[in-house]
């Protein structure tokens, strides 16, 4: 007997089955007489209702949700804000007004209800809900078709080649669609071959690990350029030696800076002192007003408000602390230089983040603030700027040294008052003719560019890294000469960026600098920052002498001269 014909008097759904259908089996279990049969009824009757612990409720629940959800963020957000205007104006948080009591209370009922009744949706409709019947599609399953080609099974080099030559594969999603970086690198160079008609054969694409910079050192990759390192010292330093690795391809910079290590050496070290240890960031913002950027800047600049933006500013961070916040205004806009440690990270990344942190932050009283940068330019990164030669940045550091008549005379082959003239017309005087910025100094730059390759930072922050001021005196009667090297930027990190590659490690280990400190958080960095000025010092030394010796172009013309003939090798 059918029971399902029995239920009254709504019409059953009747559906004609064809019998020749793939289907069948489906259809056969949904009907409800026998398989022979031609007509299948559907049961669409609705369950009777259920009482539910939400119908207690005056409003729908969902409803009521909102209403109390609303109550509880307004109230919340009024509060907080009520207690900082008293935390702001010394006021007793205790001493609450008539509606101050009112929130309170109604945050608390509204807390009370959200923990009681605000599960009761989902509990009820877990508990009473019943599933739905099926209804069969009588089309078979189809999986979508996929828009973009599966380059790893589908299509060989050649094809993936062609592809790209023609802009159907874009050459930037080589790695992310063959999840083989260094294949990615081999089709995207011969396709670069194809499309300009060049060859680049001298440039090495074997031997290098293209999966460690993915994501983090270049893009679209293909190959590598090879820069030999040199190795100069040891630097004798703050009581400790050094064996300073240079990657450089002139001639006489490393057997020059060499040199001047064997003259401090001999004279009984450098002393390095560092001075400040500090990142900055300067984002733009601009008001509608010069009366209200200048609000805003003594709101920053007020002693009262640093403790609340520097909470607000170091939660980016477990090594991020806020040091000083400076602001320049020009018109309605203003620069605000924010100043942090980041620990022994090179630090610009992480600058910003605590930047965002306190420009969210001073909207909530600002809301007029449009932020028109993360960076105004104040900061100032990889440009000549007054305010890093003044104000510093990353790690400023002196560094000095007492060098012996005797290793004048015998190892840099001068004497006192030749050097120290030298230094003064050319340096000082030279440089201040040429209108430099930060430039008195030999060639400072030579030497923290080929550390700063060599060890994995960026190479486009030797520029401000290079800031350097030469001094030179005779001392001890005039018999010795005393020098110093003056770096107020040097912009250095020993995790992060191109650090974490393989060579560039190697040259950090060699240091005694590789990776982040345990034991003290960012002297790794610091230490590195002074072995750049001492080896500043060094071979702003060796070439002076050289120079006031008349050693210049004689050197040069023995080491930084090839003697290969460069017409074979490029034809």
């Amino acid at each position: 007997m059918n029971l399902r014909r029995a239920l009254p008097p709504k019409p059953p759904l009747f559906r004609h089955r064809n019998t020749n259908n793939n289907n069948n089996k489906n259809n056969n279990q949904s009907s409800s007489s026998s398989s022979s049969g031609t007509v299948t009824v559907v049961n669409n009757r609705s369950p009777s209702p259920i009482p539910k612990a939400s119908d207690a409720l005056p409003l729908p629940l969902y409803l009521t949700n909102g209403i109390f959800l609303t109550l509880f963020f307004s109230v919340a957000y009024f509060l907080l804000h009520r207690w900082r205007q008293k935390i702001r104006s010394s006021t007793p948080l205790h001493a609450v007004t008539v509606s101050e009591l009112a929130a309170v209370v109604s945050l608390i009922a509204s807390c009370i209800y959200l923990l009681g009744f605000f599960g009761i949706d989902f509990v009820q409709h877990d508990v009473v809900s019943k599933p739905k019947p099926k209804v069969m599609d009588s089309k078979p399953n189809s999986s979508p078709k996929s828009d973009t080609l599966d380059l790893k099974h589908n299509l060989d080099d050649e094809e993936i080649v062609k592809s790209v030559v023609s802009g159907t594969i874009p050459s930037y999603s080589l790695e992310s669609r063959l999840g083989d970086c260094r294949r990615a690198a081999a089709i995207r160079r011969e396709a670069v071959e194809r499309r300009t008609g060049r060859s680049v054969r001298g440039l090495p694409l074997e031997g290098f690990d293209y999966e460690s910079i993915l994501g983090q050192c270049c893009e679209m990759p293909i190959g590598y350029v090879q820069i030999p390192v040199g190795v100069a010292g040891p630097l004798l330093l703050n009581g400790g030696e050094y064996m300073v690795p240079m990657a450089t391809t002139e001639g006489c910079l490393v057997a020059s800076t060499n040199r001047g290590c064997k003259a401090v050496y001999s004279s009984g070290g450098a002393t390095a002192v560092l001075l400040k240890d500090g990142m900055t960031r300067a984002p733009v913002v601009r008001f509608g007003t010069a009366a209200r950027a200048a609000s805003l800047k003594f709101f920053l600049e007020d002693r009262i408000n640093f403790e609340t933006l520097s909470i607000v500013f170091n939660k980016s961070s477990r090594f991020a602390r806020l040091q000083s916040i400076q602001c320049s205004i020009a018109g309605r806009n203003l620069y605000i230089r924010f100043t942090c440690s980041t620990g022994d990270a090179m630090g610009m990344n992480m600058v910003s983040k605590g930047v965002q942190n306190v420009l969210d932050f001073l909207h909530i009283d600002f809301p007029d603030m449009d932020v028109i940068g993360i960076s105004g330019n104040y900061c100032s990164d990889k440009k000549p700027s007054a305010v890093n030669w003044i104000e510093g940045r990353g790690k400023s550091v002196v560094c000095e040294s007492v060098i012996t008549e005797e290793v004048v005379r015998k190892v840099l082959k001068t004497t006192v008052p030749a050097l120290v003239e030298l230094n003064m017309l050319k340096n000082l005087a030279g440089s201040a003719v040429a209108g430099s910025l930060g430039g008195f100094n030999a060639h400072a730059a030579n030497i923290v560019s080929a550390i700063f390759i060599a060890t994995g930072q960026d190479p486009a922050q030797n520029i401000e890294s290079s800031h350097c001021i030469t001094m030179m005196e005779a001392v001890n009667d005039g018999k010795d000469l005393h020098i110093s090297v003056t770096m107020p930027a040097i912009e250095v990190g020993t995790v992060g960026g191109g650090t974490q590659l393989a060579s560039q490690a190697a040259c950090l280990n060699l240091l005694g600098v590789k990776g982040a400190s345990k034991e003290s958080p960012g002297s790794n960095a610091r230490l590195l920052a002074t072995i750049v000025a001492g080896s500043v010092l060094a071979g702003e030394l060796s070439l002076m002498s050289a120079i006031s010796a008349g050693q210049l172009v004689k050197s040069h013309m023995k080491y930084n001269r090839s003697n290969h003939d460069m017409t074979a090798i490029t034809s």
